[in-house]
């Protein structure tokens, strides 16, 4: 039976800067369901909110509430908002690079914001962060790495987690003990038909969570994210960054007349493509990059720019065809300021959490920020905990061969989690009609 002092399960920026947020003599253990880059932190494209100064304090916030229809969590707002700089000094000092101009940051601003207040690196900020947080891990001696790793259930017993049952590329199934599990398995595009998230990313936490009877908050509050590339292929959605509309990109329907305010908040723009397209007839809108100069497109959108060209459409000389997508979610596993589950020794961080920073509706580029605090504070609740619960009959609370069906397993958590969206949705339906 391997044992380890931390198992985080998920291999994006919240699970790895977790990780590298705990004391080296600490074991520890990132499991991923996929590769270890095939996580949607890498596809993150516009970029990492930060507080300038204190002058934009009061924007900031209000930019939040507001674009989360001010249901959102005042404290955690608050405390996300005050860590932005360390959080960034953080990375900067674990290599990421960000735009720069005279060794200044170079800050660029997206829908909902009121201040340009965004940093980035090209149009790839999610790979760039990501990417260094896993080489920094895997230069670690006290991390094990573990890819294509599906964690398939929690050992656990009158509500404490003692660890999880994982399965191999092969179906194998594993118990793995642990004094503490972080959960960092990402939101539950997966589920979706049409998503930015890689398929993979399914909600398995969630299903989990309903089964073990974990609290979970705001289920139905998934982000639709206004701008992906139409295709009539299946798989997962390209989206197209916030960023190029905040630089000045407009949407047009099939007249080519402008019919919206893009910069507004996304689940606003969303529905008014969702109407003009009903109006119009059509399956997508037109996003004109026109208003942007070439050199910026060129320079901080170059991939999506190349994507772009791939489908046939180049932004320098024509419209991009662009359709919403499920992209986010808002909701999952309830945690309090120190991303502590309603299970003891059970933590989660990222899009599988819900610690209630986004409110009804995240404000753009604050998922990367959000879920690199809070991971931060996870690693320094562990840290400062001087004893876990441990059981003497670890063996026997789980069967390791009850979990032969995997693929029956796993169709049946995607069941749960749907089933639970739409639970929510009906009951808050039913509310807001009263």
């Amino acid at each position: 039976m391997e044992k380890y002092d931390v198992i985080i399960v998920g291999s994006g920026v919240a699970g790895l800067f977790c990780a590298l947020s705990l004391p080296r003599e600490k074991n520890i253990l990132v499991i991923s369901k996929d590769a270890l880059d095939g996580c949607d932190s890498f596809l993150a494209q516009g970029g990492i909110c930060m507080l300038r100064d204190e002058d934009d304090y009061d924007a900031y916030f209000e930019d939040t509430m507001r674009a989360g229809h001010y249901e959102n969590r005042v404290e955690s707002v608050e405390i996300m908002i005050r860590s932005s700089q360390d959080i960034i000094n953080d990375l900067e000092g674990y290599g990421v690079e960000f735009e720069k101009k005279n060794g200044e940051f170079v800050f660029t601003k997206e829908g909902a914001h009121s201040n340009n207040r965004i940093l980035f690196h090209e149009d790839v900020t999610g790979r760039e962060i990501t990417s260094k947080l896993l080489a920094r891990a895997q230069e670690r001696e006290n991390i094990t790495l573990m890819a294509h790793t599906t964690m398939v259930d929690w050992v656990c017993k009158d509500n404490v987690c003692y660890g999880i049952v994982v399965a191999d590329m092969d179906g194998k199934t594993t118990a793995i003990q642990g004094d503490v599990t972080v959960l960092a398995c990402g939101g539950l595009g997966g589920v979706y038909p049409h998503s930015t998230n890689y398929r993979h990313i399914s909600g398995d936490a969630l299903a989990l969570a309903m089964y073990h009877n974990v609290r979970l908050e705001n289920c139905d509050y998934v982000q639709i994210h206004p701008t992906t590339l139409y295709s009539n292929q299946s798989g997962r959605s390209f989206l197209i960054s916030e960023s190029v509309r905040g630089e000045g990109a407009v949407l047009r329907n099939k007249a080519g007349e402008r019919f919206t305010d893009e910069l507004q908040p996304r689940d606003v723009v969303s529905k008014a493509i969702f109407a003009q397209m009903e109006k119009d007839g059509t399956e997508h809108v037109w996003l004109d990059f026109s208003p942007i100069p070439r050199e910026e497109i060129l320079n901080h959108f170059p991939n999506i720019y190349a994507r772009c060209k791939q489908a046939g459409y180049d932004p320098l000389e024509t419209w991009v065809p662009v359709v919403p997508a499920q992209h986010y979610f808002m909701g999952g596993i309830y945690v309090d300021k120190d991303s502590k589950t309603t299970m003891e020794q059970l933590y989660a961080v990222g899009e599988t959490s819900c610690n209630g920073v986004h409110g009804r509706n995240r404000l753009a580029s604050n998922s990367l920020l959000e879920s690199l605090v809070f991971a931060k504070r996870a690693a320094h609740d562990i840290a400062n905990t001087k004893c876990f619960k441990t059981t003497d009959d670890f063996d026997n609370l789980v069967n390791v061969d009850g979990y032969e069906d995997l693929p029956s397993i796993m169709e049946n958590y995607h069941a749960m989690v749907v089933g639970e969206i739409k639970k929510e949705e009906t009951l808050r339906a039913k509310k807001e009609a009263i």
